[in-house]
């Protein structure tokens, strides 16, 4: 296999876990605070829809899957950049360089997401859920990074 390849499968295998973890976390803080688990899902699909996209609570094809796909896609691309500094240092075991590799991207995550991209492309999580679950997401994002390549470590 290739090295783009490779990169391209290992980025791959890391962003469905963390994408499935962040999914979760918002959707439970949605429920939890908005008594709707789509509703910060769908805040996501402001950058295609506009602001209005934040205002809907239910499943919808046009705002769920749209949030879902937006976030999945931005996952994919912070999973590449965990793979690019920290994924080496994962998949040969080092726990503690993994986790904080994690806790590293999370953390550029927030900062890229909230005080550098413009406002249109932002996750748009803020319009639905307090701070404490907007934490609770990129804790859950932190964490999750590294699950794919620790795996691997392990069935080596």
């Amino acid at each position: 296999m290739s090295l783009l390849a490779d990169f391209v499968a290992r980025t791959l295998q890391t962003a469905a876990p963390a994408t499935a973890a962040t999914t979760a976390a918002v959707a439970a803080c949605g429920a939890l605070e908005n008594d709707s688990s789509a509703a910060p899902v769908n805040a996501v699909s402001h950058i295609a829809w506009g602001d209005e996209a934040a205002e809907h609570d239910e499943l919808s094809a046009k705002y769920t899957l749209t949030g879902a796909a937006l976030n999945a896609a931005a996952i994919t691309s912070w999973a590449a950049v965990y793979e690019l500094g920290f994924g080496r240092a994962a998949r040969n075991g080092n726990v503690s360089r993994a986790l904080l590799g994690g806790v590293a991207t999370a953390a550029a995550a927030y900062v890229v997401d909230y005080h550098v991209v413009p406002r249109r492309l932002t996750p748009g999580f803020e319009k639905r859920l307090s701070s404490p679950s907007m934490f609770a997401a990129y804790a859950a994002l932190a964490a999750s990074l590294p699950l794919a390549s620790l795996m691997r470590s392990k069935q080596r």
